[in-house]
Formats: C-alpha cells, sequence, structure tokens
C-alpha cells in the first residue's frame, strides 16, 4: 500500500523472491504497474483498503506509508484475522507523535537530544529565545518528512516556531513543536526488521536530506541514498541493537503498544562513536529503502512474513561486497512548488546493476509518462565498489530526460572523503 519509489522497491524485492505470486499495489504508480495489479484507492482510505483485501482475498498486506499506519488501518486488517506487516496505531506513534517518541525514549534510557515539548506559542518562544546557538525545531505530528528545522540562530528558531504553531505551515502537524538541542555527528538510517521483541537489521544506509549539493539549501524528503555505510561496523550495529533498538521495543511492549513491522532509527553518530537517536520512523525510509533492498540477496520476504504472524524474522542474506547509490531525480520547484505535467524519457535499456524506481509519475491520456509529483524517481546504481554503484546511478540518472529536472551528483560524497 503506496504510491511512492519505497513501495516500488518493496514490490520489486517481493516479486524477486516470489516470482509466482499475485501482487496488487493500491494505489501505486505506472512503476509499480509493471509488478503489480494497481487499485485506484489512496493510501489513506482505509475502509477501501480493508475492503480490497478482503475482495481480492490478500493472504500478506506490506504498508509502505505512515498516514494510513497512524490511522489503524493495520489493526483493522488484523481484527479480521488478515496477515499485515506494519504496526498498529498505538505504536505507530513513534513516528506519528514526536512529542510521545522523546518520552518514550527517556522511559527506555535510550539516548537522545534533550528537549522540550509545547502546545503553546508563548512559552515555545520563551525557550527559544534562552536556549544556546544552534536548535532543532521540530512538529510534532506528521509533516511528510519536512518537519524538522536545524536552526543555526534563535531567530531563526524564532520564524520556525511562529511558522509551525501560529502561521500552520505544516497544518495540524505543527499544533505541537519538539525544540531540542542541535547534535553533533554524522547520520545514519537503521532498519530493524522486528515482531516487536527479537530483531534483524539490514544493511545501514544514510540519506542525503538537503536539495543542493554537499548538503546545502532547503531540507526535502530526501535526494538520495547509499547503503552500506563504512562508519557502520559490525561493532557499531551491535551497539545500536543492544542499546538503541531492543530496549525501545522492550518499552513499547510494556506500554501496550508492540512493535511489528519495521522499525526505522534515525541516528546520530558523534566523535565518541556512541549512537544518539535523532528519531524514529514506523515504517521502511524513503529513499534509503531504494539503496537498502537491492543489496537483499535472499530472506526478506520470508522475514515480513515470519513477523506478520509474530514471529521473530528469520535470516536475510546480505550480497557480499555490493554497495548502492541511489539518485533522486525531482521536479523544477521541489520541495516548495513542484512543477508537474513534463513529459519523462527513461532510457529502454539500462546498464546492468541499474533500477529506476517510480515515486512521483503518472500515465498521461496518449500513455506518455509524465512527472506527478516533487520526488519523481530514484535512480539506483549497484556495483562491486561503492564508486563503481556511485557512477553508474550518476551516468543512468544522468540518461533520464524532463523539463526541470532536478537532482545531485554527489550522493555519498562523504563516503568518497572517507576512501580517499
Amino acid at each position: 500500500m503506496g504510491s511512492g519509489g519505497r513501495e516500488h522497491a518493496l514490490l520489486w524485492a517481493i516479486q524477486k523472491e516470489a516470482p509466482a505470486s499475485t501482487l496488487f499495489c493500491a494505489p501505486g504508480n505506472p512503476g509499480t504497474a509493471q509488478l503489480a495489479t494497481n487499485l485506484p484507492i489512496n493510501a489513506n482510505e482505509i475502509d477501501r483498503l480493508v475492503a480490497a483485501v478482503e475482495s481480492h482475498d490478500i493472504e500478506l498486506t506490506v504498508i509502505g506509508p505512515e498516514v494510513p499506519l497512524s490511522l489503524g488501518l493495520a489493526d483493522r486488517l488484523r481484527e479480521r484475522g488478515k496477515l499485515v506487516f506494519g504496526p498498529g496505531a498505538a505504536a505507530a506513534r513513534i513516528e506519528s507523535s514526536k512529542a510521545w517518541a522523546k518520552g518514550l525514549m527517556e522511559r527506555a534510557g535510550v539516548a537522545t537530544a534533550a528537549s522540550r515539548t509545547f502546545v503553546d506559542l508563548a512559552p515555545a518562544l520563551e525557550f527559544v529565545r534562552a536556549h544556546e546557538e544552534p536548535l532543532v525545531v521540530k512538529a510534532s505530528g506528521l509533516a511528510a518528512g519536512k518537519g524538522a528545522v536545524v536552526c543555526q540562530t534563535r531567530e531563526e528558531a524564532l520564524q520556525a516556531v511562529r511558522s509551525m504553531m501560529e502561521s500552520r505551515s505544516l497544518g495540524d502537524a505543527g499544533h505541537e513543536v519538539v525544540i531540542e538541542d542541535f547534535m553533533e555527528g554524522e547520520e545514519l538510517s537503521v532498519f530493524a526488521l522486528t515482531d516487536g521483541r527479537d530483531c534483524v537489521l539490514l544493511p545501514a544506509a544514510q540519506d542525503h536530506k538537503r536539495l543542493g549539493e554537499k548538503d546545502v539549501g532547503p531540507n526535502t524528503g530526501g535526494m538520495g541514498a547509499y547503503s552500506p555505510v563504512s562508519i557502520a561496523t559490525a561493532e557499531l550495529l551491535a551497539t545500536v541493537k543492544q542499546s538503541v533498538i531492543l530496549p525501545t521495543l522492550a518499552q513499547m511492549e510494556r506500554e501496550d503498544s508492540r512493535f511489528n513491522g519495521l522499525l526505522y532509527a534515525g541516528l546520530m553518530i558523534g566523535q565518541s562513536g556512541a549512537p544518539r537517536v535523532v528519531e524514529f520512523n514506523c515504517r521502511f525510509g524513503d529513499p534509503e529503502t531504494q539503496a537498502v533492498l537491492p543489496l537483499i540477496e535472499s530472506g526478506l520476504l520470508p522475514a515480513i512474513e515470519q513477523v506478520a504472524q509474530g514471529r521473530s524474522p528469520g535470516e536475510i542474506r546480505v550480497k557480499a561486497a555490493s554497495f548502492a547509490v541511489t539518485t533522486v531525480l525531482a521536479a523544477r520547484g521541489y520541495p516548495d512548488r513542484p512543477e508537474r505535467g513534463a513529459v519523462i524519457e527513461i532510457p529502454q535499456s539500462l546498464e546492468d546493476g541499474v533500477m529506476v524506481f517510480h515515486a512521483g509519475t503518472s500515465s498521461s491520456p496518449t500513455g506518455e509518462l509524465t512527472v506527478a509529483g516533487g520526488r519523481v524517481l530514484g535512480v539506483t546504481g549497484v556495483g562491486p565498489s561503492f564508486q563503481e554503484a556511485q557512477a553508474r546511478s550518476r551516468r543512468a540518472a544522468e540518461s533520464v530526460h524532463y523539463a526541470g529536472k532536478v537532482w545531485r551528483r554527489d550522493i555519498g560524497w562523504r563516503e568518497v572523503a572517507r576512501t580517499r
């Protein structure tokens, strides 16, 4: 369920492991239509989605986006005895309420930035005026990846708070805000497949959230990602599992919010090497999924199925000595005012190791592929070295044409600097 690059990548990975299966996607996109039957149902139309699962006798449902999870779609399906991969609404609060998530981390003893939560404008502004610079202002609710503002000065933070709480620039998501200390370091995305008690970690990834090269410009939903990340050593990932993921899961179960699905941990790795949590998400990350899943050799679908059954995920095999880089192609005007309608031309044949995942595309009445959203395509290159994966992604991204194409040529630039 969903319509973005994440869902296209999930379908691609599932179809690869179960080529004889019958797949559906709601609402899907032109990319998912090549693998599945698209159902014209939006991901937040809960009643219609439940009815579709029953009418098509669907055995396993994988929920991609956060909104239907927060609306309780997984709960509704489980009540009907359906297998579903994704947490219930109570557990989805780990993403749908940053304020709740911060409290959960405190109760679980999980390291994160010190913060305060506000529902009234005046005390929030007063807190900012007394806070040292820089600082981070976050909308507590769901904001499509655009709810966190890193503010170098108090004045920027005051503007961010007023924008969210007074002008309601993010709608209801900004009714409550979290203001927290700025954390220095390097970000890391870790995916944990979990039944709520045990978990298996997928290869770590690093996202590029800023619009411009070298991470400048406005914050976006993500301009690209790569996996694995050399700073994510086996020792670090073991620490993440033991000090971040498992304590969080245990606390959620104690609070009657057992998590079932994919827990995403956005981490900050400081100079000490100890991980601290920036945020949790209740689903696969986007665009990290498009870089992580091509590295999975086998076991993803059985693990998803076992988690949906409430069982511990089995072993997932990762391709040896493989690297993946995903370059996002966005629309002119992204992220604030993306322009739609441009005709897209994708080469009929792509070099080995390249996949193109559709995100914001649609088919015109005349059959042309057109731009239909801010992030249009995710172009993933896989290779035996990071440099080769990056080059394949960049060459393929260059070969895709549409008016106003916006993209970064430096995805993975930190990894390049480390390997020189």
